[in-house]
């Protein structure tokens, strides 16, 4: 820390201090070795969920739709820290803290609030003569750091999808047909706020706007069905869960479509392997929807989710993505259908990490679990079905 900046004031136990520290030593091991290998001084990160990354979970911004407080440039002996001076006392008592009472090598410059963060030069002279790495010339490094969860981590995500799951059950289980898609979504924002995350997105779609696959809500009732989608940000990492509720009857082919969605998912997971290509996995979903007696096109209909963690989709998938998938990654898959001449729509998501450890097979860990959503077996793993009141 640079002298004058304000010291951390929340106590941690030894243990904690113990954790924080091996997991920062970690990243900036996974960062230095970018370096290495791109022959550089210095990474910068301006991003909220690199920034959020390394820091172990860091609030990094105020406005959620506004850019991070603070960069961080990353070199061999630790990670200088710019940060606003207006917003410096709290990022070190209240998220800062932990990783400064642990020693971690952090130093905090803090500068005016009118000042230029991306200036690195000004607020840190000796990167002049630097060979600086930006975020998008390393983007795909940085997401193959970001990409193996530690086990702390897993554990962080876990109450945090089980959180987003709760909600969706507590609020759908209360609605009613005629609930408006904004009371759905007005309802599930402070159990997400109270469990200390951010709703960075919530959606609902009633009957009558069964075709949006990104609904923002409106003043629509929910009618016969509807669908909620939460996904919701605390320590950095970001929870994507779906839930669909009914009040009526399944329609003609409705149970159907919501089966063949989910097959389409399963045969997308069961091609998660460490080391294999990231874009081999949307080819298995582009095959899956033909094969389970969808549209062919159907995949281009919507964005098919992708891997997940400290960004929405991290990446998305997409045709050329050069990601390779690997041990103890998060992703978050997104088939959906649609059936225009019947209206009917189906929609399956849930965060889920590809587990693998030691010698044991690689397997498919779903987190965002609340034991008292109905179920299915789809491929002998427990997916969510559609709650029926």
């Amino acid at each position: 820390m640079s002298a004058d900046a304000p010291r951390p004031r929340r106590r941690s136990s030894p243990t904690e201090l113990e954790a924080a520290q091996d997991e920062f030593e970690t990243k900036h091991a996974r960062l230095v070795q970018i370096l290495e290998d791109r022959e550089a001084d210095a990474l910068v990160l301006n991003t909220a969920g690199a920034l959020s990354w390394l820091l172990l979970g860091a609030r990094v911004h105020v406005s959620l739709a506004g850019p991070p407080i603070l960069n961080a440039v990353v070199h061999r002996e630790g990670v200088e820290i710019g940060v606003f001076a207006n917003e410096s006392d709290r990022m070190c008592e209240e998220e800062l803290d932990t990783l400064l009472l642990a020693g971690a090598p952090v130093q905090v410059h803090e500068l005016p609030w009118y000042s230029d963060l991306a200036a690195i030069s000004e607020w840190l002279p000796v990167s002049g003569a630097w060979t600086l790495l930006s975020e998008t010339s390393a983007a795909l490094e940085l997401r193959a750091a970001r990409a193996s969860l530690l086990p702390p981590e897993i554990e962080r995500y876990r109450g945090l999808c089980t959180d987003a799951a709760s909600a969706l059950t507590e609020v759908l289980s209360a609605a009613t047909p005629e609930t408006t898609e904004r009371q759905l979504s007005a309802g599930l924002a402070p159990l997400i706020i109270t469990a200390g995350a951010d709703p960075v997105v919530l959606l609902a779609n009633g009957a009558s706007r069964a075709a949006h696959r990104h609904p923002l809500p409106t003043d629509a009732t929910l009618g016969r069905r509807a669908m909620a989608v939460v996904c919701a940000r605390r320590g950095g990492l970001i929870a994507n869960v779906t839930r669909w509720v009914a009040f009526e009857d399944p329609l003609p082919g409705e149970e159907a479509l919501d089966e063949a969605i989910a097959r389409v998912e399963a045969d997308a997971l069961g091609a998660l392997a460490p080391g294999v290509a990231l874009e081999a996995v949307l080819e298995e979903l582009m095959a899956a929807y033909p094969r389970h007696g969808l549209d062919v096109q159907e995949w281009t209909r919507h964005h098919q989710g992708g891997a997940a963690g400290y960004q929405g989709r991290d990446p998305r998938l997409s045709p050329g993505v050069r990601d390779l998938i690997h041990p103890n990654q998060a992703f978050a898959l997104n088939p959906s259908g649609f059936d225009p001449a019947r209206r009917l729509a189906a929609k399956i998501e849930d965060t889920v990490v590809l587990r693998s450890e030691g010698s044991a097979s690689p397997w498919v860990d779903v987190l965002s679990v609340d034991s008292r959503w109905p179920t299915v077996q789809i491929d002998g793993r427990a997916r969510p079905s559609v709650l029926r009141l």
